[in-house]
């Protein structure tokens, strides 16, 4: 549903615009509603449509009640999740304390991955790019330590 990556700005209020590209598609797939939260293995946030969104929550919540894992996700993925409406120039609006968790400033990235999308900050995904080209590279000459998926994975 959702690949590649665009450069956005996000304005003095918090408001970043969805590329047009993905407005039709948002539109049917959720009416254009949206779940925005912290993501707790980057310094980043994830945009959802609400029905992906609903999937994810019904996982966390079928979790085992001692699950260290579920009750993390419970708490911080599901605990600081934020409903959005997409505005009628096709923006949202980012809230205050999600932009600070990331550490949101005027230049943005917008990632697709799959069923969801990225918000990341023009540094931190600079940052995070470089860094995984490298780790991609040196798990290339160390395939012993490869899963047999990604061994078998071709394009």
């Amino acid at each position: 549903m959702f690949r590649g990556s665009d450069p956005i700005n996000m304005d003095a209020k918090g408001r970043m615009a969805i590329p047009t590209r993905y407005r039709a598609l948002l539109e049917e797939v959720c009416a254009s509603e949206l779940v925005i939260t912290i993501d707790m293995k980057s310094p980043c946030l994830t945009l959802s449509p609400l029905p992906e969104w609903k999937k994810f929550e019904e996982k966390v919540a079928a979790l085992p009640a001692m699950d260290d894992l579920g009750e993390m996700l419970s708490r911080f993925v599901v605990g600081q999740a934020k409903d959005l409406q997409v505005d009628g120039s096709g923006r949202i609006l980012i809230p205050t304390e999600l932009r600070g968790y990331a550490a949101l400033d005027k230049k943005l990235v917008l990632v697709g991955r799959t069923q969801r999308l990225e918000i990341w900050s023009e540094a931190n995904w600079n940052a995070e790019r470089e860094k995984s080209q490298d780790n991609y590279r040196a798990m290339l000459l160390d395939k012993e330590s490869m899963s047999d998926a990604l061994k078998n994975l071709s394009w």
